[in-house]
């Protein structure tokens, strides 16, 4: 059987912040850790029925950055539950929320940018 292995790897400041992100993988392309600004992990817990969950972000993570790192990340749930699930409708539903909450924030963006 074969495995692989992903490697997270956190810097944190003396307040246990995120100050660096890096990780690898055994099969990426890439020969050296690559570095993230913010990383979002979930895991399921089959026997507790529950999600676990590791949401960490830099510093250097700009609100505009997290909002395309959202939506992104809402467009690619809704890609791999349709893979898994083959439910058009909530899919198109996941899809349709990733769209108005980014068209939400680039409205107020706008509003607090004019102000």
């Amino acid at each position: 059987m074969a495995k692989s292995s992903i490697v997270i790897e956190v810097d944190l400041d003396e307040n246990r912040i995120p100050q660096k992100i890096e990780w690898s993988a055994t099969d990426s392309t890439a020969a050296n850790t690559q570095p993230a600004k913010a990383v979002m992990l979930s895991l399921w817990d089959g026997a507790e029925k529950t999600a676990l969950r590791i949401d960490l972000w830099t510093q250097q993570m700009m609100v505009d950055e997290m909002a395309d790192f959202y939506y992104q990340t809402f467009m690619t749930m809704a890609d791999t539950y349709a893979r898994a699930t083959r439910q058009t409708e909530l899919v198109n539903d996941m899809k349709q929320f990733a769209e108005d909450f980014f068209k939400k924030f680039q409205e107020i963006q706008m509003k607090e940018n004019k102000a």
